[in-house]
């Protein structure tokens, strides 16, 4: 993903994250990165590997519903 995100970008992100928010609770966070791998590729998202990191950071920190758009913005 670039820089500058499309709101289409951070659309299709947004149920990954969800999915992998909902399933991965407590996981330890590479398992969480291998998830977001998984479902961007399925969902034909590319995403670079630092935004990948950044959102299973934020997943495995935030208790609850991420917002790609806050963590990628």
């Amino acid at each position: 993903m670039s820089d500058a995100r499309s709101s289409e970008e951070l659309e299709a992100v947004q149920p990954v994250v969800d999915r992998v928010t909902s399933w991965q609770d407590g996981a330890p966070e590479d398992t969480v990165e291998q998830e977001l791998r998984y479902g961007l590729s399925q969902a034909g998202v590319d995403v670079l590997d630092q935004d990948v990191v950044q959102l299973a950071a934020a997943i495995e920190d935030e208790p609850g519903a991420v917002r790609a758009a806050d963590v990628l913005g």
